[in-house]
């Protein structure tokens, strides 16, 4: 019963209703008995007000009438904006519950769980959920041809014929909620209601388009979520266990009638000629429905009703859990990562069930097992343990980079030049587990990933490293110019928020040179990782002095000949030999600037001391910097000034032992019938 109704049903005003509700009145002891009448529960609750009172009104689907204007929509374009992917849906809805975040001195906490269903666990649910009213609905959206038609047919046949369902749970705690009217400009009607409305809550939220929470629906076979909510700010006059479903269908007839394709779980809305409103179930009702909280914290769960992985790389239950947890560390390490006295803003945990018992139990992600190398640099960032200047393995150097933002269409040449804000870059040696060595993460104030990109033209020999950039309220300044960056990167990102980029909500918030600002930034945040990671200026022969005296390389001089110009070069190779006898060498070659990619074939001999040089095979080749090993030739794209490959050399190939010959590494260019 909403306030109006029960006003109504009292003989008085909203007002008045809304006083007793929010405690700024008490009703008389008489009213007191008219409203547990009319409320159909006993005195002590309503005197004492510590027993939610259950909902009496039905609870059934209420799906859309077609458009009067004869319209017809055969899916939800948000939908396709997006893979459904698992991975995407863990970045996704995470991100959503970030920018939600209640309490800023502790993390959201978001738990995913994945839960297969069968037999008689399946069966009631089915029941639950009213799939009898369902079911009719779906047949014959399915059975027409446009393609969310053909995904609803898969769906039903998979689930008719497996005989099983899976279940996705996604539950955020400490985060603010389903709050607001069910109508009108609110989070809940932004999320259960609206298409493209955003109703973020601050400057550094990462979502931006709204487009997010589709998905959820997306990642459902059959398009179905349903959600179950408690608010950090009552709703007429309660918080827990704020529950509605929604189905996202095609345009479809049953029977005589036409329907536009959405439908709703709920109560009927007699104010708004029986449109399913969001009810207040009691917890068999959540419980039976897969949507029981664990406490009475403020947030959210969104079931997601028939879960799927699109991308078709996930077997096995084992396999989704993987991905999931894969995919949060890759997104929101930073986010899970704390300091000495700061709390992280994120935990996430993933768990497995299969018809109510444990399959894989519950997993927390781990930023430093994970993410071992940024997470140590943006922890020394967090504690101020930061260096100017690299000269230890795990020390983290910090500089920064200006981004120059210009002002704003709508203020015009008032405000002059813009604003300027400085981001942080990091840079630390990379860590022996990290997979993506000499790439530079970006990101602003809720610390998910961004942007990540490798690192061009570095010099030669780098050691493998990890960067990371923070931008806007993610340096941990909360001034002005700092808020103004996080506007201007937030309007940069396009609806997957993986990139800093030239998008239409730049080009109409600011004024003309936004994009070049863009370019600027990353031209600036490249150069200071170089600058960081250092150049150098010579190279040392390391290693035995018998090493240095058996390793040649054939390189400008070399041997008293020299090579015509515009050939690339080897400038430096290291070496040395194994146990088994075999070279292993380290080379780094010269590019002369060219319009089309290079193919050259690395080459190894043994400079014997009579005769010409034999030929000796390779047992591995390696990539290093700025190439691809291509059927064991060497291809740099165009453009591409320097590189560097290692190699190990067959030691069944040897003419003689390799201590008893120099090696030679030499570049050929390869033969036609080789590129």
């Amino acid at each position: 019963m909403t306030q109006a109704e029960l006003a109504a049903e009292l003989g008085l005003t909203r007002a008045a209703v809304s006083a007793w509700i929010t405690g700024r009145a008490e009703p008389r002891e008489a009213v007191k008995r008219d409203i547990a009448e009319a409320l159909g529960t006993d005195e002590w609750t309503v005197h004492s007000r510590t027993v939610d009172v259950p909902s009496t009104a039905p609870v059934s689907w209420y799906h859309r009438p077609a458009h009067a204007d004869g319209g017809r929509e055969f899916g939800n374009a948000a939908a396709f904006a997006f893979d459904a992917d698992l991975s995407v849906l863990a970045r996704e809805a995470t991100q959503n519950s970030l920018d939600e975040r209640l309490d800023t001195g502790r993390p959201v906490r978001v738990r995913h769980t994945l839960h297969e269903l069968s037999g008689e666990h399946l069966r009631a649910f089915l029941v639950a959920l009213g799939w009898d009213d369902l079911e009719p609905h779906y047949d014959a959206a399915a059975g027409r041809g446009q393609k969310v038609g053909r995904v609803l047919a898969e769906g039903l046949r998979q689930l008719r014929e497996s005989g099983s369902l899976l279940l996705l749970r996604i539950d955020d705690y400490n985060a603010t909620g389903l709050v607001g009217a069910e109508y009108g400009d609110s989070k809940f009607a932004a999320v259960v209601r609206d298409q493209l409305n955003s109703n973020k809550s601050g400057v550094q939220a990462g979502g931006s388009y709204g487009l997010g929470k589709a998905t959820l629906w997306g990642t459902s076979r059959i398009g179905l979520v349903l959600i179950n909510s408690t608010l950090s700010e009552a709703h007429e006059g309660r918080t827990e266990r704020r529950v509605i479903g929604r189905v996202e269908l095609p345009w479809h007839t049953l029977g005589d009638e036409a329907f536009a394709g959405p439908a709703w779980l709920g109560e009927t809305d007699p104010s708004r000629d029986g449109i399913a409103r969001s009810w207040w179930a009691d917890q068999e009702t959540t419980k039976a429905l897969h949507l029981e909280r664990e406490s009475a914290e403020p947030g959210t769960s969104f079931l997601v009703v028939g879960a799927h992985d699109a991308a078709g790389d996930t077997e096995t239950l084992q396999d989704m859990h993987t991905k999931l947890v894969t995919a949060l560390g890759e997104n929101f390490w930073a986010a899970m990562t704390s300091g000495r006295h700061t709390a992280p803003l994120l935990e996430a945990s993933v768990t497995t069930l299969r018809n109510g018992n444990v399959l894989v139990p519950e997993q927390r992600v781990e930023p430093h097992e994970l993410q071992p190398g940024r997470a140590r640099a943006l922890q020394a960032y967090l504690n101020g343990e930061t260096v100017d200047q690299l000269t230890g393995t795990h020390q983290v150097a910090v500089t920064r980079v200006p981004l120059r933002m210009p002002p704003l269409t709508s203020e015009g040449k008032r405000s002059g030049g813009g604003v300027e804000h400085h981001a942080i870059v990091l840079v630390t040696s990379a860590d022996d587990r990290d997979k993506d060595a000499n790439h530079l993460v970006c990101m602003r104030g809720n610390r998910m990933s961004v942007m990540e990109r490798r690192v061009r033209d570095l010099p030669l020999g780098t050691n493998a490293f990890q960067a990371v950039l923070l931008a806007g309220l993610a340096t941990g300044d909360s001034s002005p110019e700092a808020r103004a960056a996080e506007a201007f990167l937030r309007a940069a990102e396009p609806p997957e928020h993986n990139d800093w980029n030239k998008t239409e909500d730049l080009a109409a918030t600011y004024a003309r040179g936004a994009r070049t600002r863009i370019t600027e930034f990353r031209k600036e945040m490249d150069e200071a990782v170089r600058r960081l990671v250092g150049r150098r200026e010579e190279k040392r022969e390391g290693g035995p002095a018998v090493l240095r005296e058996l390793l040649r390389l054939d390189a400008p001089g070399a041997g008293g000949t020299r090579r015509a110009e515009g050939h690339p070069t080897i400038r430096h190779v290291n070496g040395r030999i194994d146990g088994a006898g075999a070279w292993h060498v380290s080379v780094e070659i010269k590019l002369p600037s060219r319009g089309d990619p290079w193919l050259l074939e690395p080459v190894a001999k043994f400079d014997v001391r009579s005769g010409g040089r034999p030929r000796v095979g390779w047992a591995e080749l390696a990539a290093g910097e700025n190439c691809v090993i291509e059927n064991g030739l060497l291809r740099c794209e165009a453009g591409v000034r320097s590189a560097s490959f290692n190699g190990v050399t067959d030691v069944h190939d040897h003419p003689v032992a390799a201590a008893m010959a120099r090696l030679v590494v030499d570049l050929q260019k390869a033969r036609a019938k080789s590129a």
